[in-house]
């Protein structure tokens, strides 16, 4: 069937529609990861969102459950150059095709992919609407013109579970038992569910609570407006502050718990969790032009000087200029436009990051920082 793409700015796309047949709007964002389309999909930071995959063959390897970030897509739409009707793969148990109808996801191909990310890195992320009725395009020009924007819009408390629950370290399994990553056998030998992590729900994604298991915490996932009070009535070793979707200066609930935190607790944050962390300092944020997502940015690490290969979903950043340097140390930064990547307070047990150490699709590179976190909590407890 035919299908069409109209952005804000009057630019116009025509392709073949797939997935399930219906309208859908939202921000066209592009990610240039080369695989791992299923875990996008799944990743509630895209709530709101039509992604762009650079990747230009997207669904011959199908779908499978253990491949899910969350319950269901959060995507409004796919944008692809070709798009497989068939799957090849021995772990895939249903083809993207019927997957993104199930789910009710409108997937646009045959599209030059190349010509629109060009365009989104020229003028920026823009809104834009997905339709399989092609025949009023300036219809639906004017209907990108009125969805809502990012900025100013509080998406976490739509994306959060509603109610607390503890995470079954079995989700970190796949079907045949074994973990979905490579874990050394003596990793966690001795210190299997010794410490208690607390981790708000803003978005969070399956493969962050399956690697805070890994290093031996008993988790409980929170709802994104929970109070720093009823935290403390868990008594948590350590609270973990999620990824999510929107813009950060919105959940101001979040950015006062945080402050409570400070000294009493030890936080890691990631994400939009790093961002709220930066506000929660007195920092402030920024939308990017076009955001970073993928999982092929260069970042250096400040402290060891490394550069990690890292997977980023992201429209909004911190702003360096904002943090009080004598108290909060900046620790990484993004090699390709130098934005804030992470920071870690000087003396309080508090450290952060933008990107996704736990990756799901992208690299290992940063699978240290849990580690990390466990060791901070830890030497607090001690």
């Amino acid at each position: 069937m035919q299908s069409i793409l109209a952005l804000e700015d009057g630019r116009i796309f025509r392709g073949l529609g797939y997935g399930h047949p219906s309208e859908c709007q939202g921000e066209v964002v592009f990610n240039t990861s080369l695989t791992g389309y299923q875990e996008i999909a799944t990743d509630p930071s895209y709530a709101g969102q039509i992604v762009v995959l650079t990747n230009p063959q997207i669904g011959n390897y199908g779908t499978n459950q253990a491949d899910n970030e969350s319950a269901r897509p959060y995507i409004e739409g796919l944008i692809v150059r070709e798009f497989s009707p068939i799957s090849s793969n021995w772990r895939s148990e249903q083809v993207t095709d019927e997957y993104m109808e199930r789910y009710s996801v409108p997937v646009l191909a045959e599209i030059d992919t190349r010509a629109l990310v060009r365009h989104l890195r020229t003028f920026g992320v823009m809104r834009g609407v997905i339709s399989t009725d092609v025949s009023n395009p300036d219809a639906l020009v004017q209907k990108a013109r009125s969805i809502r924007k990012m900025d100013g819009t509080d998406l976490a408390r739509v994306v959060s579970t509603r109610a607390a629950y503890p995470f079954d370290a079995d989700d970190s399994r796949n079907q045949s038992g074994d973990s979905l990553l490579p874990v050394a056998p003596d990793q966690n030998e001795g210190v299997r569910n010794t410490l208690h992590v607390v981790a708000y729900d803003f978005g969070i994604k399956l493969n962050i609570l399956r690697m805070l298991t890994r290093e031996g915490c008993r988790v409980t996932v929170v709802p994104a407006e929970t109070t720093a009070d009823d935290v403390f009535a868990l008594r948590p070793d350590g609270v973990f502050l999620s990824n999510g979707p929107g813009d950060p200066e919105p959940v101001d609930y979040a950015v006062r718990a945080i402050r409570k935190f400070l000294g009493r607790v030890p936080v890691f944050g990631i994400c939009l969790g790093h961002q709220l962390t930066g506000l929660a300092l007195g920092g402030k944020t920024y939308k990017l032009k076009f955001g970073h997502h993928g999982g092929n940015h260069p970042v250096r690490n400040n402290v060891t000087g490394k550069v990690e290969i890292t997977a980023h979903n992201h429209n909004f950043a911190v702003d360096p200029d904002s943090i009080n340097q004598s108290e909060v140390e900046l620790t990484h930064v993004d090699l390709n436009d130098q934005t804030l990547e992470g920071l870690r307070h000087k003396t309080l047990p508090l450290f952060s990051v933008q990107y996704h150490p736990e990756a799901a699709p992208g690299p290992h590179d940063s699978h240290y920082l849990f580690h990390d976190f466990r060791r901070m909590m830890e030497e607090w407890k001690g």
